[in-house]
């Protein structure tokens, strides 16, 4: 049995720390709280579950791995935790070939994933929130909705302690007590070291910051989110408004049902790279502009009502979109899971076990994908990351 540090109490670190629990180690979750942490990526109302990835069948098969677990989650802990409301992607021209939502509907056909086309009469009969005549195309996934993101981080942290994972909250790791060739634990901010066999950094967008060497692989970004309240409620419950993309490519706009009184549209883009601790962490005027714009032209009836809310989502990136879970080969017994690109949190039922495998050294074929590679660097050029909300 080792003693396994784990660093970040988000979906990824909380994970882990149950994985890990249930093979037998020790496992310490370390976070300086309060949990869930208000500024992680993990703490929101919601977060998409869908297994539309375009061309990329691995992250298809895990998001279908996935689903039946968030379903036997929410039997396990008595309470709904993933919605299936389905997803809707749709676009404003035909769907043709190296389209977003053309090769996504074209691999969930090759997985036999039930899906609907429609036309643009069918969508605006359907979906009455959309302006008129704005999609032309695009499909929708019944197998799919959304997680409510900081009550599953909440639930499975309780989860963990029953288990008997040690949870070290109000602790910020402000470094990794390591020598040449191996890691001894982590240090604290009150000058404390907390000792283990190996380190699991889960920590997102902290990543770059704890571990200065990897900011040539790791970018944190900021991305805006608004929460509004409809004057319309009736237009935006799940049957008639589930989660979408809107020609997601262009826009980077993406949206969420009524939840709480509340709905939830975000922006998925470039953003702007500062660290999470930043005092530039907050929506700008300009990022609210274009909210306000694209409302107007594409779901006008909530164009003007009221912002109530919002947040700076903040991700870890990778250069090539892909996630980072992996031993540091000068240290083998630092391991690294991050990188979720903003799209981590729907994996949350395969990712601890994923973590747990390259933390013992077991083979599992997506850890190639995931592998350490140095040669993914910011400033090659590499394609669009992935999104999530």
């Amino acid at each position: 049995m080792a003693t396994v540090i784990i660093v970040g109490a988000g979906i990824s670190g909380v994970t882990a720390a149950i994985e890990l629990k249930n093979r037998g180690h020790k496992a310490v979750l370390v976070d300086p709280g309060p949990i869930p942490h208000p500024l992680a990526a993990s703490t929101d109302i919601s977060k998409a579950v869908r297994a539309a990835y375009g061309p990329d069948e691995d992250y298809t098969a895990l998001a279908e791995d996935c689903i039946p677990i968030w379903r036997e989650w929410n039997k396990q802990f008595g309470t709904e935790l993933y919605h299936e409301t389905g997803v809707l992607f749709v676009c404003r021209h035909k769907m043709r070939p190296g389209d977003f939502e053309y090769e996504s509907a074209r691999v969930l056909e090759k997985h036999h994933h039930p899906f609907d086309r429609f036309d643009a009469t069918e969508f605006h009969q359907r979906f009455p929130a959309f302006a008129p005549e704005r999609f032309q195309d695009g499909f929708f996934d019944p197998v799919a909705g959304y997680a409510e993101s900081g009550r599953a981080v909440a639930t499975l942290v309780d989860y963990a302690k029953t288990l008997g994972v040690e949870l070290r909250e109000q602790a910020k790791v402000v470094g990794i007590d390591e020598s040449d060739r191996s890691v001894n634990g982590v240090v604290l901010e009150n000058g404390q070291r907390i000792s283990g066999d190996a380190v699991v950094i889960a920590a997102g967008a902290w990543t770059p910051y704890l571990i200065p060497r990897t900011t040539p692989f790791f970018r944190a970004t900021g991305h805006p989110v608004f929460h509004l309240k409809p004057s319309k409620p009736e237009l935006f419950l799940p049957e008639r408004f589930p989660f979408f993309g809107a020609d997601i490519s262009t826009t980077g706009f993406y949206g969420f049902p009524l939840n709480q009184g509340i709905v939830k549209i975000a922006n998925h883009g470039g953003g702007r790279e500062f660290s999470p601790d930043s005092s530039e962490r907050f929506v700008t005027a300009e990022e609210e502009h274009q909210l306000r714009a694209f409302l107007r032209s594409t779901i006008p009836s909530l164009a003007d009502d009221p912002i109530v809310y919002t947040r700076i989502c903040m991700y870890c990136d990778t250069n090539d979109g892909d996630f980072w879970i992996a031993p540091d080969p000068e240290r083998p017994n630092l391991i690294v899971s991050t990188g979720d690109c903003g799209h981590g949190f729907k994996f949350a039922p395969v990712l601890g076990k994923i973590t747990a495998d390259a933390v013992e050294g077991k083979p599992n074929p997506i850890l190639k994908k995931f592998r350490w590679r140095p040669e993914v660097k910011f400033g090659v050029t590499k394609e669009a990351a992935r999104f999530e909300g």
